[in-house]
């Protein structure tokens, strides 16, 4: 399709397209759109955040919907973030159109949320919890609803609302269309398809789940190496602003603070920190204001900021359908974006399946070493010197400084106050070449690709391809594990004692 026109939309939702500068359709706005505008099957939608997926579902809607006092239209999403923003999408979209758009989410006021429904909206947009306490409460009637729209719907499986959805889905109608969108297509989702779903056109873009706009690199290092390792990446990297993903809540306390403590505008995110404070840190990381945001993966779902320059996994993801939705932040709407991952020794084969599940290549690079740290840094104070940008105060300063010895002894002494122990020594970001096996040296040289298998499985012929036997993976185990001191440990010896 080359325009929105030969999609079959009207033309009042035409002239509100080109009002927003949209002129070409997506490929997936392309594949639904057509499908939407026909009563006739269901339909699930294999579509990345950032891909125009909301427009996908909004512009049908408002050509279909027209007040009539009840719901024809529940959208159900993951998280209050996400809630808001397809109604802002909608209400944006909609133009003179007179439908009437409510968000309900758990945090936003009772009272609110129930004159809305008093008013009968004609698309009500929810988080799974809140609308299922409305319908138990009678408050929420959906028996003329025409549409359910699950939203992200592989995010709200894995953060356990399944039965939530089951439940909603038991008062609806049967006579009604029902769409599944979401970025992966796990079993789950494909069970929930085939128990509540219709007959279903199946659609999903051609290209690969991560964005060809995203620079895709991992940074093998030891587990207590990823904070020095990120602070060089920020280090080098100007105008950085984006979400670094940790794995528990006390890892986001942590490394906010000590970044924070390294002079990073830097803001942690998770579970635990109140409503009003998240939404305080959540506008000034959309302001600027704050530049790294470090976050858990529950706490960072629904956040849509559509200029991030980088996605940082300083916690391998837990699987590989959360890297997809990890690293789909950035390298959106015409952007360029980088995707950075920390990876340690043990983790190698969990980087090997995300490989082979997202269909692309992974490039390995070297952590910054302090040649270039130095570098950067001389290069910001010359930049600093040229621009005359420098405080009075601080004059005043060096003025007094440079009166008790000579101007070379006070930038050396301010230059070693600055840099610490990184312009004494460099870190070896590595891993030990005694800690890896051959395979993974060859592998990790350049780049993860998606052929990239176990030795066994890539040098076996292909009749043979079978894993070793218990016992030789015992004695080969045994075999290669030392003591400390140097000596082999002995078959059955100690904590190696084979099993």
């Amino acid at each position: 399709m080359k325009d929105f026109r030969e999609l079959g939309l009207s033309e009042a939702n035409l002239l509100t397209l080109r009002k927003k500068g949209f002129l070409e359709p997506t490929e997936i706005q392309s594949m639904a759109i057509p499908l939407l505008m026909k009563n006739e099957v269901d339909i699930i939608a294999q579509a990345q955040t950032g891909t125009g997926k909301t427009a996908a579902f909004a512009l049908p809607l408002i050509e279909k919907l027209f007040p009539c006092g009840h719901v024809q239209a529940l959208i159900l999403a993951p998280t209050r973030e996400l809630v808001l923003q397809i109604c802002a999408e909608i209400d944006s979209l909609k133009g003179e159109a007179p439908i009437d758009v409510l968000p309900i989410y758990g945090g936003s006021p009772y009272s609110i949320q129930l004159r809305g429904l008093k008013a009968g909206p004609s698309i009500v947009v929810g988080t799974p919890g809140r609308i299922l306490d409305h319908i138990r409460r009678g408050r929420l009637t959906l028996e003329g609803m025409e549409f359910l729209i699950l939203d992200e719907a592989d995010e709200m499986l894995n953060m356990g609302f399944i039965e939530d959805i089951e439940t909603i889905i038991g008062h609806t109608p049967k006579r009604k269309r029902t769409l599944l969108f979401s970025a992966t297509m796990p079993n789950r989702i494909k069970k929930l398809a085939s128990r509540y779903m219709g007959e279903s056109a199946y659609i999903r873009s051609e290209k690969d789940m991560t964005t060809d706009l995203t620079e895709q690199i991992y940074y093998e290092v030891r587990a207590e190496q990823r904070e020095e390792a990120l602070s060089r990446i920020l280090d080098l990297e100007k105008d950085f602003y984006g979400i670094v993903f940790c794995k528990t809540r006390a890892d986001v306390d942590t490394l906010s603070a000590r970044l924070k403590d390294r002079g990073y505008k830097a803001e942690g995110l998770h579970g635990d920190i109140a409503q009003p404070t998240r939404e305080r840190i959540l506008a000034r990381f959309r302001d600027r204001q704050v530049l790294v945001l470090i976050a858990t993966d529950v706490a960072a779902r629904g956040i849509d900021v559509k200029d991030l320059t980088h996605v940082v996994n300083h916690s391998m993801p837990q699987n590989p359908e959360s890297y997809v939705h990890r690293i789909g932040r950035t390298g959106r709407a015409g952007s360029k974006g980088v995707a950075i991952t920390f990876v340690t020794p043990s983790e190698n084969r969990k980087l090997g399946a995300i490989v082979r599940f997202i269909g692309s290549d992974i490039r390995r690079v070297n952590v910054p070493g302090k040649k270039e740290i130095m570098e950067k840094r001389i290069n910001s104070i010359r930049d600093g010197i040229r621009s005359g940008d420098i405080d009075d105060e601080f004059r005043l300063l060096a003025r007094d400084l440079l009166s008790q010895g000579s101007a070379e002894d006070l930038v050396s002494a301010l230059l070693r106050q600055s840099f610490g122990a990184s312009i004494k020594e460099d870190i070896v970001f590595d891993t030990p070449h005694r800690n890896r096996t051959h395979s993974e040296r060859q592998e990790n040289r350049h780049t993860f690709n998606k052929s990239s298998k176990p030795a066994f499985e890539r040098d076996a012929p292909r009749g043979d391809r079978a894993r070793p036997g218990k016992n030789e993976r015992s004695n080969s185990f045994n075999s290669h594990r030392t003591h400390p001191n140097g000596r082999k440990k002995r078959s059955g010896q100690g904590k190696y004692r084979s099993r």
